[in-house]
Protein backbone atom coordinates (compact mmCIF):
# COMPACT_ATOMS: atom_id res chain seq x y z
CA UNK A 1 0.00 0.00 0.00
CA UNK A 2 1.30 3.50 -1.56
CA UNK A 3 1.97 5.94 2.36
CA UNK A 4 0.22 9.09 1.25
CA UNK A 5 1.30 11.34 4.67
CA UNK A 6 4.49 12.62 3.05
CA UNK A 7 2.27 13.45 -0.05
CA UNK A 8 0.10 15.23 2.47
CA UNK A 9 2.63 16.62 4.99
CA UNK A 10 3.58 19.92 3.44
CA UNK A 11 0.23 22.18 3.86
CA UNK A 12 -1.17 25.48 3.58
CA UNK A 13 -4.36 24.78 5.92
CA UNK A 14 -4.53 27.19 8.06
CA UNK A 15 -4.63 27.10 11.73
CA UNK A 16 -7.66 25.76 14.14
CA UNK A 17 -7.86 25.24 17.53
CA UNK A 18 -9.95 23.19 19.79
CA UNK A 19 -12.74 24.43 21.46
CA UNK A 20 -15.12 22.55 24.19
CA UNK A 21 -14.92 18.17 23.88
CA UNK A 22 -18.47 17.21 23.50
CA UNK A 23 -18.12 14.20 21.14
CA UNK A 24 -15.51 11.56 22.61
CA UNK A 25 -14.90 9.09 18.74
CA UNK A 26 -13.59 5.59 20.01
CA UNK A 27 -12.08 3.48 17.25
CA UNK A 28 -12.24 -0.34 18.75
CA UNK A 29 -10.25 -1.90 16.63
CA UNK A 30 -9.94 -2.61 12.70
CA UNK A 31 -11.27 -6.03 12.48
CA UNK A 32 -14.65 -6.02 10.51
CA UNK A 33 -16.91 -8.62 8.65
CA UNK A 34 -16.30 -6.08 5.18
CA UNK A 35 -13.84 -5.16 3.65
CA UNK A 36 -14.23 -1.96 1.04
CA UNK A 37 -12.74 -0.05 -1.58
CA UNK A 38 -12.95 3.64 0.22
CA UNK A 39 -12.36 2.55 4.03
CA UNK A 40 -9.84 4.82 5.49
CA UNK A 41 -9.00 2.51 8.17
CA UNK A 42 -7.86 -0.75 6.02
CA UNK A 43 -10.16 -2.45 8.10
CA UNK A 44 -10.93 -6.08 7.25
CA UNK A 45 -11.47 -9.50 8.46
CA UNK A 46 -8.07 -10.49 9.04
CA UNK A 47 -6.75 -7.36 11.12
CA UNK A 48 -6.03 -8.14 14.84
CA UNK A 49 -5.92 -5.01 16.28
CA UNK A 50 -8.37 -4.70 18.89
CA UNK A 51 -8.98 -2.24 21.96
CA UNK A 52 -8.36 -4.69 25.55
CA UNK A 53 -11.03 -4.37 28.36
CA UNK A 54 -8.48 -2.40 30.23
CA UNK A 55 -8.30 0.58 28.05
CA UNK A 56 -11.96 0.39 28.00
CA UNK A 57 -12.54 0.90 31.37
CA UNK A 58 -10.27 3.67 31.06
CA UNK A 59 -12.47 4.94 29.05
CA UNK A 60 -15.58 4.61 30.85
CA UNK A 61 -13.37 6.29 33.26
CA UNK A 62 -12.78 9.48 31.31
CA UNK A 63 -16.45 9.86 30.31
CA UNK A 64 -17.71 9.25 33.99
CA UNK A 65 -15.26 12.62 34.92
CA UNK A 66 -15.63 14.72 31.94
CA UNK A 67 -18.93 16.38 30.67
CA UNK A 68 -18.48 14.43 27.31
CA UNK A 69 -22.25 14.69 25.35
CA UNK A 70 -21.58 12.06 22.35
CA UNK A 71 -19.86 9.08 22.44
CA UNK A 72 -19.11 7.53 18.96
CA UNK A 73 -18.38 3.88 18.61
CA UNK A 74 -15.97 3.22 15.08
CA UNK A 75 -13.98 0.71 14.15
CA UNK A 76 -13.63 -1.30 11.77
CA UNK A 77 -16.83 -3.00 13.30
CA UNK A 78 -16.62 -1.52 16.28
CA UNK A 79 -19.35 -3.98 17.62
CA UNK A 80 -16.68 -6.93 17.02
CA UNK A 81 -15.01 -5.72 20.10
CA UNK A 82 -16.28 -8.47 23.22
CA UNK A 83 -16.33 -5.28 25.35
CA UNK A 84 -18.67 -3.29 23.21
CA UNK A 85 -21.92 -4.03 25.63
CA UNK A 86 -19.99 -3.02 28.27
CA UNK A 87 -18.92 0.36 26.51
CA UNK A 88 -22.24 1.33 25.61
CA UNK A 89 -23.92 0.55 28.93
CA UNK A 90 -22.11 2.15 31.06
CA UNK A 91 -22.15 5.31 28.84
CA UNK A 92 -25.66 5.28 28.76
CA UNK A 93 -25.63 4.87 32.71
CA UNK A 94 -23.43 7.98 32.55
CA UNK A 95 -26.14 9.92 30.42
CA UNK A 96 -23.80 10.01 27.44
CA UNK A 97 -25.69 9.65 24.19
CA UNK A 98 -24.26 6.67 22.09
CA UNK A 99 -23.87 6.58 18.33
CA UNK A 100 -22.64 3.38 16.19
CA UNK A 101 -21.23 3.41 13.30
CA UNK A 102 -22.46 0.16 11.87
CA UNK A 103 -22.14 -1.42 8.51
CA UNK A 104 -25.35 -2.95 8.64
CA UNK A 105 -24.16 -6.14 7.95
CA UNK A 106 -22.59 -7.07 11.23
CA UNK A 107 -26.39 -7.17 12.47
CA UNK A 108 -27.00 -10.53 10.57
CA UNK A 109 -23.39 -12.09 11.74
CA UNK A 110 -23.71 -15.22 13.84
CA UNK A 111 -24.01 -14.52 17.43
CA UNK A 112 -25.43 -10.97 17.01
CA UNK A 113 -29.00 -11.99 16.55
CA UNK A 114 -29.48 -9.63 19.51
CA UNK A 115 -27.27 -6.80 18.50
CA UNK A 116 -30.20 -4.85 17.13
CA UNK A 117 -32.49 -5.50 20.11
CA UNK A 118 -29.52 -4.47 22.83
CA UNK A 119 -29.50 -1.43 20.67
CA UNK A 120 -32.52 -0.21 20.50
CA UNK A 121 -32.54 -0.72 24.26
CA UNK A 122 -29.95 1.51 25.16
CA UNK A 123 -31.44 4.09 22.03
CA UNK A 124 -28.41 3.83 20.28
CA UNK A 125 -27.86 6.19 16.96
CA UNK A 126 -27.03 3.85 14.24
CA UNK A 127 -25.08 6.10 11.62
CA UNK A 128 -25.42 2.73 9.01
CA UNK A 129 -22.80 2.69 5.72
CA UNK A 130 -25.16 2.43 2.78
CA UNK A 131 -23.07 4.22 -0.40
CA UNK A 132 -25.68 4.01 -3.02
CA UNK A 133 -29.39 3.19 -3.41
CA UNK A 134 -28.14 1.01 -6.15
CA UNK A 135 -27.37 -2.50 -5.82
CA UNK A 136 -24.33 -2.85 -8.53
CA UNK A 137 -23.03 0.52 -7.19
CA UNK A 138 -22.93 -0.60 -3.03
CA UNK A 139 -21.65 -4.47 -4.04
CA UNK A 140 -19.15 -2.92 -6.33
CA UNK A 141 -17.80 -0.62 -3.17
CA UNK A 142 -18.67 -3.25 -0.38
CA UNK A 143 -18.39 -6.51 -2.05
CA UNK A 144 -20.83 -8.95 -3.47
CA UNK A 145 -24.17 -9.46 -1.67
CA UNK A 146 -23.67 -7.04 1.03
CA UNK A 147 -26.88 -4.73 -0.80
CA UNK A 148 -29.37 -6.87 -0.44
CA UNK A 149 -27.85 -7.90 3.52
CA UNK A 150 -28.39 -4.15 4.34
CA UNK A 151 -31.75 -3.86 3.32
CA UNK A 152 -32.79 -6.84 5.41
CA UNK A 153 -30.85 -5.73 8.70
CA UNK A 154 -32.62 -2.04 7.89
CA UNK A 155 -35.74 -3.48 7.38
CA UNK A 156 -35.68 -5.55 10.93
CA UNK A 157 -34.07 -2.23 12.42
CA UNK A 158 -37.54 -0.43 11.11
CA UNK A 159 -39.60 -3.13 12.63
CA UNK A 160 -37.22 -2.32 15.94
CA UNK A 161 -38.70 1.67 15.30
CA UNK A 162 -35.48 2.83 14.13
CA UNK A 163 -36.07 5.46 11.32
CA UNK A 164 -39.67 5.03 11.86
CA UNK A 165 -42.35 8.83 12.03
CA UNK A 166 -42.86 9.34 15.84
CA UNK A 167 -39.67 6.87 17.04
CA UNK A 168 -36.96 8.23 19.30
CA UNK A 169 -34.50 5.30 17.63
CA UNK A 170 -32.55 7.51 15.03
CA UNK A 171 -31.68 5.56 11.92
CA UNK A 172 -28.96 7.36 9.49
CA UNK A 173 -27.75 6.37 6.21
CA UNK A 174 -23.98 7.29 5.31
CA UNK A 175 -22.74 7.93 2.15
CA UNK A 176 -19.65 8.11 0.24
CA UNK A 177 -18.54 8.93 -3.22
CA UNK A 178 -17.62 5.76 -5.27
CA UNK A 179 -14.51 7.26 -6.85
CA UNK A 180 -12.79 10.62 -6.72
CA UNK A 181 -15.27 13.35 -6.73
CA UNK A 182 -16.98 15.42 -3.92
CA UNK A 183 -20.46 14.21 -2.64
CA UNK A 184 -23.32 15.76 -4.56
CA UNK A 185 -25.74 17.97 -2.62
CA UNK A 186 -26.50 16.17 0.81
CA UNK A 187 -30.17 17.13 0.69
CA UNK A 188 -31.09 16.39 -2.50
CA UNK A 189 -29.35 13.30 -2.54
CA UNK A 190 -31.25 12.69 0.99
CA UNK A 191 -34.68 12.59 -0.84
CA UNK A 192 -33.61 10.59 -3.98
CA UNK A 193 -32.34 8.22 -0.98
CA UNK A 194 -35.79 8.30 0.90
CA UNK A 195 -37.93 8.22 -2.77
CA UNK A 196 -36.28 5.10 -4.07
CA UNK A 197 -36.08 3.18 -0.73
CA UNK A 198 -39.42 3.60 -0.13
CA UNK A 199 -40.44 2.77 -3.40
CA UNK A 200 -37.83 -0.42 -3.90
CA UNK A 201 -38.59 -2.21 -0.37
CA UNK A 202 -40.58 0.38 1.84
CA UNK A 203 -37.69 0.90 4.49
CA UNK A 204 -37.16 4.27 6.38
CA UNK A 205 -34.65 6.47 7.73
CA UNK A 206 -33.77 9.63 9.45
CA UNK A 207 -31.34 11.58 7.76
CA UNK A 208 -28.54 10.60 5.25
CA UNK A 209 -25.11 11.82 5.77
CA UNK A 210 -22.19 12.51 2.85
CA UNK A 211 -18.51 12.19 3.74
CA UNK A 212 -15.87 13.39 1.18
CA UNK A 213 -13.10 10.38 0.30
CA UNK A 214 -10.22 10.86 2.05
CA UNK A 215 -6.65 10.79 0.26
CA UNK A 216 -5.37 8.11 2.88
CA UNK A 217 -4.87 4.50 3.48
CA UNK A 218 -6.68 2.71 0.95
CA UNK A 219 -8.26 4.96 -0.93
CA UNK A 220 -5.21 7.20 -1.39
CA UNK A 221 -3.19 4.26 -2.52
CA UNK A 222 -5.69 3.85 -4.70
CA UNK A 223 -5.32 7.25 -6.06
CA UNK A 224 -1.61 7.10 -6.12
CA UNK A 225 -1.33 3.45 -8.22
CA UNK A 226 -3.32 5.34 -10.49
CA UNK A 227 -1.84 8.04 -10.85
CA UNK A 228 -4.71 10.19 -9.46
CA UNK A 229 -3.65 11.63 -6.15
CA UNK A 230 -2.59 14.85 -7.66
CA UNK A 231 -5.93 15.26 -9.95
CA UNK A 232 -8.09 14.72 -6.58
CA UNK A 233 -5.79 17.30 -4.18
CA UNK A 234 -6.23 19.56 -6.24
CA UNK A 235 -10.48 19.20 -6.87
CA UNK A 236 -10.37 18.92 -2.83
CA UNK A 237 -8.41 22.66 -2.88
CA UNK A 238 -10.23 24.41 -5.53
CA UNK A 239 -13.33 23.54 -3.69
CA UNK A 240 -12.20 24.87 -0.42
CA UNK A 241 -14.88 27.15 1.65
CA UNK A 242 -13.27 29.20 4.43
CA UNK A 243 -16.79 29.57 5.84
CA UNK A 244 -16.49 25.54 6.69
CA UNK A 245 -13.19 26.16 8.99
CA UNK A 246 -15.22 27.25 12.17
CA UNK A 247 -17.31 24.36 12.40
CA UNK A 248 -15.18 20.82 11.11
CA UNK A 249 -15.31 18.37 13.99
CA UNK A 250 -12.09 18.20 15.18
CA UNK A 251 -12.60 21.48 17.04
CA UNK A 252 -15.09 19.84 19.30
CA UNK A 253 -14.31 15.98 18.67
CA UNK A 254 -11.36 13.84 20.47
CA UNK A 255 -10.55 10.76 18.41
CA UNK A 256 -9.29 7.84 20.40
CA UNK A 257 -7.18 5.19 18.94
CA UNK A 258 -7.76 1.35 20.19
CA UNK A 259 -4.91 1.38 21.87
CA UNK A 260 -5.87 4.30 24.19
CA UNK A 261 -4.64 7.30 22.65
CA UNK A 262 -5.48 10.81 21.41
CA UNK A 263 -6.01 12.13 17.78
CA UNK A 264 -7.85 15.20 16.38
CA UNK A 265 -9.68 13.05 14.00
CA UNK A 266 -10.29 9.35 12.96
CA UNK A 267 -8.06 10.59 9.52
CA UNK A 268 -5.28 11.88 11.45
CA UNK A 269 -5.38 8.97 13.63
CA UNK A 270 -4.68 6.43 10.59
CA UNK A 271 -2.21 9.36 9.23
CA UNK A 272 -0.37 8.73 12.62
CA UNK A 273 -0.96 12.61 13.84
CA UNK A 274 -1.68 12.18 17.42
CA UNK A 275 -2.78 15.20 19.25
CA UNK A 276 -0.55 18.52 20.28
CA UNK A 277 -0.05 18.32 23.62
CA UNK A 278 3.46 19.94 24.67
CA UNK A 279 6.05 18.28 23.85
CA UNK A 280 4.52 14.40 24.51
CA UNK A 281 4.98 12.10 21.35
CA UNK A 282 1.46 10.56 22.02
CA UNK A 283 -1.07 11.28 24.94
CA UNK A 284 -3.26 8.59 26.44
CA UNK A 285 -6.86 8.66 27.23
CA UNK A 286 -5.81 8.24 31.20
CA UNK A 287 -3.13 11.16 31.26
CA UNK A 288 -5.74 13.70 30.04
CA UNK A 289 -9.12 15.69 31.13
CA UNK A 290 -11.48 17.43 28.37
CA UNK A 291 -10.38 20.74 30.12
CA UNK A 292 -6.94 20.48 29.33
CA UNK A 293 -7.02 20.35 25.78
CA UNK A 294 -9.24 23.52 25.22
CA UNK A 295 -7.28 25.51 22.25
CA UNK A 296 -4.80 23.32 21.93
CA UNK A 297 -4.05 23.72 18.18
CA UNK A 298 -4.97 21.37 15.86
CA UNK A 299 -2.72 18.76 14.04
CA UNK A 300 -3.14 19.66 10.05
CA UNK A 301 -2.00 18.29 6.58
CA UNK A 302 -3.39 18.91 3.61
CA UNK A 303 -6.06 15.49 3.73
CA UNK A 304 -7.74 18.35 5.92
CA UNK A 305 -8.97 20.20 2.27
CA UNK A 306 -11.07 17.35 2.11
CA UNK A 307 -13.11 18.26 5.24
CA UNK A 308 -13.78 22.11 4.09
CA UNK A 309 -14.15 21.49 0.07
CA UNK A 310 -17.64 22.19 -1.04
CA UNK A 311 -20.67 21.65 1.02
CA UNK A 312 -17.67 20.45 3.53
CA UNK A 313 -17.57 16.95 5.27
CA UNK A 314 -17.62 15.21 8.73
CA UNK A 315 -18.85 12.53 10.68
CA UNK A 316 -21.81 13.75 11.12
CA UNK A 317 -22.20 15.02 7.30
CA UNK A 318 -22.08 18.43 5.30
CA UNK A 319 -21.17 21.35 7.01
CA UNK A 320 -23.01 23.75 5.36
Amino acid sequence: MHATLPLLKTSDFPLITRGRLETLQVNLGYRCNQQCLHCHVNANPKRKEMMTAETIAEIIQFIENNDVKILDLTGGAPELNPGFRQLVSSAVNAGVHVMDRCNLTILLESGNEDLADFLAQHNVEIHASLPCYLEENVDGQRGKGVYQKSIQAVRHLNKLGYGMPGSDLKLNFVYNPTGPYLPPSQQQLEADYKRELKERYDISFNQLFTITNMPIMRFGSQLVSKNGFDEYMSLLKSAYQESNVSTVMCRSLLSISWQGYLYDCDFNQMLGMPTMLGMRPKTHIRDITATQLTGLPISVADHCYGCTAGQGSSCGGALN
